[in-house]
């Protein structure tokens, strides 16, 4: 992202608004901060992405000093050991292997090779649909690649994947091509705006999974896995000669798959590899499956899916202006080859590189060719032919191209789903075994979020004061958690009562700070009403990843896979926050009157996090309350939204009800609490979300209030704090 051309569209934003609505010029440079601060970043707003960068850069350097050390076979060894055992944490486990039932629809003859179509069952009632080339001028068993595709609407029938697989099946391999999750025949948000494109559809399902604690990774990995199984079975393939490759997303999955399946003899991962350093320093997180649970928390990057693989044959395949890096393609491959001579087989790891953007070549097409007929001992001409390609429909495997509807098969939110209700029977179970296991829940949400307790007494920048009716609007730069700051109005009524409310509002400080808002109507009652922006919000908002492969309905999602990646979610930065504009205010404060803490939106599941890890209010106000992550797991048409304050793997633990009953709750209010749709739930789903609270509390409308309408809903807050 060009930060330069940020600002630019950003000035010229701000220019024909100004000049359209001259009051709305004047009431946002009214209620901005860092303006007046020139020596500030231009755009603040990336700094969310540079703390958590900051964060990946740390655990980075770690892994690096530890590799570096490496110098004997033995030494790479433990270290494979080591590298295995956190990718099975970081992929989450698998499931045990079932009958495949693989069920073959049709067959396409050519002169020299045949093609099968067909499904089989990677899980029971999960289908993947499948492409099986056998080329016919071959004696004995041969040779098989598992070809992984890229993130193409049509699967491997797209034309490039397609003279890949032909150039292939023509040199006398046996090539067995799949559908991933989301593309080709397994489309599942076919009919949704926005989630066609497979990069979406992956990362709008992949939140749901990191919700349950399983990385998307898993599932398309698993895929390839049981492809494998199908392979071997049939008698035509060399259980002995295995390889696998693809492109781009296909480039990942044969990443992952080579390094968990030791089957795999040969491996040739076509623009992917990079290291995570230069990925995070240019376009950034990926979508959902090219992350992993704390994946780089682990001590995890991109070389470790080469090194571990060592000393088996493996081909970097890249081109110079990709996407992914070309100096992280070079520096994985240097680090990389340290384990191959440790091991005396240097020459099995090759790389190649063409001067081209995010494609495949000739040059580069030639170089697998090459490689997999060297290392599958199938020797030939390595030569990139011109193949008569099928028309996309030929290879449909089912009559519409879709197996969902085809078979009304399990989808990658169905199995989820499921996933989730076996994730919370067992968390069921163990607290009925073990009743103190809810006096664990604030230690559990402390490190599944990776809240770090924070500085005390950072750096206050008093910023300047405006005098408004009814009261003195004041701004103040406050030193967040890392190196930036968290900009906050300040409103004083002219005749104040000694109570004081942080709001915080998910549209934004200027929002609530607006004529007949919240803070309006605050300040008329008394009230010091202190706003701010947190990270990823008004002035802190998304100044980095404004499109991309992962931003759905305005969402950066790949926002929160970096957090995921380094294990800080973004609910424990804004927790920190929150924490340190409590100090600020207590120590900033004339008197010490009661502090109240309200939000609204997302941010409610910052601040039940942040009242959790070390609650400093009197009083806590919940407007719009997401009812729980479980419902972002269970409901198909989530709002994205939800996911930027959700804790990836906390229902094994807890759940926001369970942070709302540790709370005292004469102190709280929870006004219109909603599902993961946005939508408001009734007195019935509000009984059974909050079941264990109102144990305690039998009277539902002494501390919940429900279809509250919105004009109402200020006055419903003021009387209760009253």
């Amino acid at each position: 992202m060009n930060l330069n051309l940020v600002v630019r569209k950003a000035r010229a934003l701000y220019l024909v608004l100004a000049l359209l609505n001259p009051f709305w010029a004047f009431a946002q440079a009214d209620l901005s901060v860092f303006p007046y601060w020139k020596s500030f970043p231009e755009v603040p707003s990336v700094s969310l992405y540079k703390h958590l960068y900051g964060q990946a850069s740390d655990q980075l350097n770690r892994r690096k000093t530890a590799v570096g050390k490496l110098k004997t076979k033995e030494d790479w060894q433990k270290r494979q050991a080591f590298v295995r055992a956190r990718l099975n944490e970081a992929f989450g486990p698998f499931p045990p292997k079932t009958p495949l039932n693989p069920v073959v629809t049709g067959t396409v003859e050519r002169a020299d090779f045949r093609v099968e179509k067909l499904y089989f069952e990677s899980q029971p009632g999960y289908f993947v649909t499948a492409a099986l080339f056998i080329p016919k001028n071959t004696s004995g068993k041969s040779p098989a690649i598992l070809y992984c595709s890229g993130h193409h609407i049509a699967g491997f029938r797209s034309d490039v994947y397609q003279h890949t697989i032909l150039n292939y099946v023509e040199k006398g391999f046996i090539v067995l091509a799949f559908d991933p999750i989301g593309q080709g025949e397994r489309r599942d948000y076919r009919d949704l705006e926005g989630k066609s494109a497979p990069t979406k559809e992956h990362s709008y399902a992949g939140v749901q999974t990191f919700i349950t604690g399983i990385s998307p990774a898993n599932y398309f990995t698993w895929d390839g896995i049981r492809a494998i199984d199908y392979l071997i079975s049939r008698p035509e393939v060399d259980a002995s000669r295995i390889g696998v490759t693809g492109r781009s997303g296909g480039g990942t999955q044969t990443a992952y798959i080579a390094a968990l399946d030791e089957r795999v003899l040969a491996s040739a991962p076509e623009c992917y590899i990079t290291s995570f350093d230069k990925l995070l320093l240019s376009n950034g997180p990926q979508d959902a499956e090219q992350n992993l649970l704390h994946g780089i928390e682990k001590g995890l990057d991109l070389a470790d899916f080469i090194e571990v693989r060592a000393p088996k044959p493996t081909l970097i395949v890249s081109t110079t202006r990709d996407m992914f890096s070309i100096q992280g393609v070079r520096d994985t491959y240097l680090e990389a080859r340290k384990a191959f001579e440790a091991f005396g087989k240097a020459g099995h790891l090759n790389k190649v590189e063409d001067d081209a953007a995010h494609a495949s070549t000739p040059k580069n097409r030639e170089a697998a060719f090459a490689f997999f007929q060297k290392y599958l001992n199938n020797p030939g001409n390595p030569e990139d032919s011109q193949v008569e390609l099928f028309p996309v429909e030929d290879l449909y495997v089912t009559p519409e191209g879709n197996i969902h509807k085809h078979l009304k098969g399990q989808s990658l939110f169905a199995m989820n789903k499921k996933y989730t209700q076996d994730v919370l029977q067992k968390r069921d179970q163990r607290r009925k075994k073990d009743p103190t296991a809810f006096k664990n829940i604030r230690t559990a949400a402390i490190s599944l979020s990776g809240y770090k307790t924070p500085p005390t007494g950072g750096s206050v920048i008093f910023s300047g004061r405006t005098a408004r009716p009814n009261y003195h609007l004041e701004k103040y730069l406050v030193k967040g958690s890392g190196d930036y700051y968290v900009p906050v109005l300040w409103l004083k009524p002219a005749t104040s009562t000694g109570k004081a409310i942080l709001f915080l509002d998910d549209r934004g400080k200027a929002m609530a700070a607006g004529t007949g808002e919240w803070a309006d109507r605050l300040t008329r009652e008394g009230y010091e009403v202190i706003l701010p922006d947190l990270s990823g919000i008004g002035e802190l908002g998304n100044g980095y990843m404004k499109g991309g492969d992962s931003v759905i309905e305005e969402t950066p999602l790949n926002l929160w896979f970096m957090g995921i990646q380094t294990h800080q979610n973004l609910v424990a930065v804004r927790a920190a926050e929150i924490a340190i504009l409590a100090e600020f205010i207590k120590m900033s404060r004339v008197s010490a009157g009661p502090l109240v803490a309200a939000a609204s939106g997302t941010l409610t599941s910052d601040l039940l996090h942040a009242a959790t890890f070390s609650n400093p209010f009197d009083r806590v106000i919940l407007l719009n309350p997401l009812v729980s992550y479980q419902s972002i797991a269970e409901e198909r048409l989530y709002k994205p939204k939800f996911a930027m304050s959700a804790v990836a793997g906390a229902i094994h633990a807890y759940d926001l009800p369970d942070l709302v009953a540790g709370l005292a709750t004469k102190n709280l209010l929870l006004v219109n609490p909603v599902d993961a749709t946005d939508t408001e739930i009734g007195q019935q789903a509000i009984q059974s979300a909050y079941a264990d609270a109102l144990g305690r509390q039998p009277a539902v409308t002494s501390w919940i209030k429900y279809a509250v309408k919105p004009e109402d809903m200020a006055s419903t807050v003021i009387a209760w704090l009253k």
